[in-house]
């Protein structure tokens, strides 16, 4: 397991070892949901909100 630090709040987010980048994880201190954007070293964003479609 390796560790990052959450760009919300600065907590340590606990990362498994096959991380891949695009993948989604969420911080268990503030509950934001990030994005791996790089894995050696790991590095997290915010994940981009999903907007809405309503079936268009």
């Amino acid at each position: 397991m390796t560790e990052s630090e959450c760009v919300e709040c600065g907590g340590t987010v606990a990362l498994h070892d096959d991380l891949e980048v695009g993948e989604i994880v969420d911080c268990e201190t503030c509950g934001a949901e990030l994005e791996v954007v790089d894995v050696s070293p790991p590095v997290l964003d915010r994940a981009p909100e999903l907007e809405e479609d309503w079936g268009e």
